[in-house]
């Protein structure tokens, strides 16, 4: 009895440890607690308080006076009979305000596309873990049914070789299959932990991701094709791809700040008011005040040639990056297209036959019909080709998000 609840214990613990979860729940924890994602947010912000900033001006000055000595009355610090006061605002001039604010405001429009790209990458991480997670668990799966097998088989074999009953040739052939077996799932394991360890960062869950994927919902997504050609593709990815929008925004920056430091050349104005009690022409007079620096020669001329440059500078980059995306989305259309059609022709009664032909060798083996040269060679045939299938339906997922990832909107139906 005492077992029998240390076994449920036991095997609650584990599950515990484990959550079953579906694509879209792993991406709802994934938008709500991606580290990443919640820390690129805080450019936005600081980006809305440049904004805040720019809109800021120059405080106003005010400054005083007071006689330190007057040498008429031999008196020092004659406040009663002299002191003065001013103050004075500095006025923007050429639109230097409302060029700053238009080059902020431009600075956050680049912070939302680099935390959209940021999304989109992020995303692509999360969808191709899980399709990683999910396969490799099949082959788990598999492996295991044909380990036990095995397993069994082996150590009948062991019993009978060391009664001279069979050969031990017999016994290492079938030792070897095991080996090789037990080599397949120290690999499978190796990257069920590495994608599940993705997944926790991703979506700041500390349990074991179990995907929820029914045999139904991966047909459905390995049997959809994108809508449209290549060159429809391509199309799609220049209008959506928030890397590639970057880089034309940022002509468009570059432009409003070549524009602000134009701006910065021209002389701003200091208006400003003061009062004299004795030091002027009248008595407590009240004077006006304006002060610009003379234009002798152009202050913020290096600046305003090192804006020019840049926007030559980004508009060679965002060419450059338009060529890499058409590429991209070239070679990941490709990709896609030839491991489809290579899993299309392998009709799904090809599969099915082969799952028959598997139970078929193992209960002639069992019958004494075929020996166990041509079953160990069947068997290791199929180890291979169950993983083969696994890999191939994998990597049509995996090329299929690396397009959604370039295109950045909805292309498969």
């Amino acid at each position: 009895m005492n077992k029998i609840a240390g076994l449920f214990i036991a095997v609650s613990s584990f599950m515990a440890g484990q959550q079953q979860m579906s694509l879209l729940d792993c991406e709802e924890a994934f938008q709500k607690n991606n580290l990443q994602l919640l820390a690129e947010q805080y450019n936005i912000n600081m980006a809305d308080a440049d904004i805040l900033q720019a809109k800021i001006w120059e405080l106003p000055q005010m400054s005083g006076q007071i006689n330190a000595y007057n040498p008429e009355g031999k008196k020092a610090f004659d406040i009663g009979h002299a002191k003065g006061a001013e103050i004075t605002q500095l006025i923007y001039m050429g639109g230097k305000k409302k060029n700053e604010i238009a080059f902020a405001r431009s600075n956050k429009e680049l912070a939302q596309l680099q935390f959209s790209q940021l999304l989109v990458d992020l995303r692509t991480q999360l969808r191709a873990a899980y399709f990683n997670l999910y396969y490799e668990r099949q082959k788990l799966e598999n492996t295991n049914k044909q380990l036990g097998y095995m397993n069994d088989l082996l150590d009948a074999y062991r019993v009978q070789s060391a009664k001279g009953n069979v050969s031990l040739k017999d016994e290492v052939r079938l030792q070897s299959l095991v080996i090789q077996l037990n080599n397949d799932k120290l690999g499978i394991n190796k990257n069920i932990l590495e994608f599940e360890q993705n997944l926790k960062v991703l979506t700041g869950i500390s349990d074991d991701i179990e995907p929820q994927l029914s045999d139904a919902d991966a047909k459905e997504i390995l049997a959809a094709q994108p809508f449209g050609d290549e060159n429809e593709l391509k199309r799609k990815a220049l209008e959506n791809n928030s890397d590639y929008q970057y880089f034309l925004k940022l002509i468009d920056n570059s432009k409003l700040y070549a524009q602000w430091q134009k701006s910065l050349n021209i002389p701003d104005l200091n208006v400003g008011a003061g009062w004299d009690q004795n030091g002027g022409t009248f008595k407590n007079e009240v004077n006006l005040m304006v002060g610009i620096p003379l234009p002798l020669w152009k202050s913020n001329q290096g600046n305003v040639e090192k804006a020019n440059y840049a926007i030559q500078q980004n508009q060679k980059n965002a060419d450059y990056q338009k060529l890499t995306l058409e590429t991209k989305v070239q070679a990941a259309y490709k990709t896609w297209k030839s491991q489809y059609d290579q899993l299309a022709q392998i009709r799904t009664t090809d599969l099915t036959n082969m799952e028959l032909v598997y139970d078929g060798m193992l209960k002639n083996f069992r019958k004494g019909n075929i020996n166990l040269i041509e079953f160990t060679d069947f068997m290791d045939s199929y180890r291979q080709t169950a993983l083969q299938i696994y890999d191939m339906k994998n990597e049509i997922m995996q090329s299929a998000e690396q397009l959604n990832q370039l295109i950045q909107t909805k292309i498969f139906y």
